[in-house]
């Protein structure tokens, strides 16, 4: 039974081994953006970004001595 497992595993690795046979391209264009973004949608968008990423961890590091508090009590 192994045996036929490591067969099946081996043909479906040689694909992955041997590299793809179609060369990649990526999708580049070099025409400006149909809709162009203002400074205030920008200020915006990374304003809200930055809170969703930092609004949490800040709120863990400001209530730090009150999960502590609650592990000791357990």
């Amino acid at each position: 039974m192994s045996g036929i497992l490591r067969g099946i595993a081996r043909v479906r690795a040689a694909p992955v081994l041997r590299g793809s046979a179609i060369p990649q391209r990526a999708n580049i264009t070099t025409r400006p953006a149909k809709d162009t973004f203002g400074p205030v949608e920008t200020v915006v968008g990374l304003t809200m970004f930055s809170l969703t990423i930092l609004g949490p961890s800040g709120w863990v590091l400001a209530n730090l001595e009150n999960y502590k508090k609650k592990d000791a009590a357990e």
